[in-house]
């Protein structure tokens, strides 16, 4: 967000952003069973091999725009390339049908919102299977245009072990106040506490909350690297119940590659379950 030099929002930005969600007509999905969308676009491709690592990658596309070019870098980049598992946001159901067919992976999404007549959410795409999902409705309305937050939750079957999966998009500085943010992230954690191997990524629009998780014993798989968008890093990877590679065992989309496409950098995490 564009902040001025003792890091307070400028006024004139903040004018800006307040006329730009003014003439946008939104809607949020607020009901918990849905809408939903789901398939298996995975056309018969082999599970992978349970001893090798699991790969994760995270990919905010912007406004769900450029699909094609989303396609182009994610199998451009082997850390999105070779990812078992892919989270994305800023979603609607028909950029993620196809990225989904065209990487042959299972998939399910759920949209947050309806913005100017299109849906607007969080997907799943899993080379394992898909055993059950639900939308995860998060709390407060966002200050501009009354939308709500959520995370898009499945639990994929590593060769029978359930790994609990959530691909998230927390509020804005701008449309949410600190507080309430971390009440958002809060019930991503708290809905995971009954699980022993558990992945959260995506859009958590902060450099810092993540170390809420790592204080529970997450491992904040992304912590170090550049910046995910012009003014911090934002997008991340963290896990329970898994543990590190050796190697380079996270990165992050260079931005000449996503120039044109997004205003996120895509990044990936490589992990074992324990």
């Amino acid at each position: 967000m564009p902040r001025s030099s003792n890091g307070v929002l400028g006024v004139t930005a903040l004018a800006l952003i307040v006329a730009a969600t003014g003439c946008v007509s939104t809607q949020s999905f607020v009901q918990s069973a849905g809408p939903r969308y789901a398939g298996d676009a995975s056309q018969g491709a082999p599970v992978p091999d349970p001893d090798r690592e699991i790969q994760v990658g995270s990919f905010n596309l912007k406004y769900g725009q450029a699909v094609e070019g989303a396609l182009e870098v994610i199998q451009a980049d082997p850390g999105l390339a070779d990812a078992d598992i892919l989270l994305m946001q800023e979603m609607d159901s028909d950029g993620t049908r196809a990225i989904a067919r065209a990487l042959d992976m299972n998939w399910v999404y759920y949209p947050a919102s309806l913005r100017d007549g299109r849906e607007f959410g969080n997907a799943i795409l899993s080379r394992f299977p898909i055993r059950d999902d639900e939308k995860l409705l998060l709390p407060h309305e966002s200050l501009f245009g009354s939308t709500r937050r959520i995370a898009t939750v499945a639990t994929v079957d590593v060769h029978g072990t359930p790994l609990r999966v959530y691909s998230v998009h927390l509020a804005t500085p701008v449309n949410q106040s600190g507080e309430y943010r971390e009440d958002q992230w809060d019930t991503v954690l708290a809905d995971a506490e009954g699980f022993s191997h558990v992945v959260i990524g995506g859009d958590l629009n902060s450099h810092s909350l993540p170390g809420r998780a790592a204080d529970r014993g997450y491992t904040w798989a992304t912590r170090g690297g550049p910046r995910t968008t012009w003014w911090a890093r934002v997008d991340h990877i963290l896990y329970r119940g898994l543990v590190p590679t050796w190697g380079d065992s996270h990165g992050t989309i260079p931005e000449d590659e996503v120039e044109g496409i997004s205003d996120h950098r895509p990044v990936w995490a490589r992990a074992r379950l324990r």
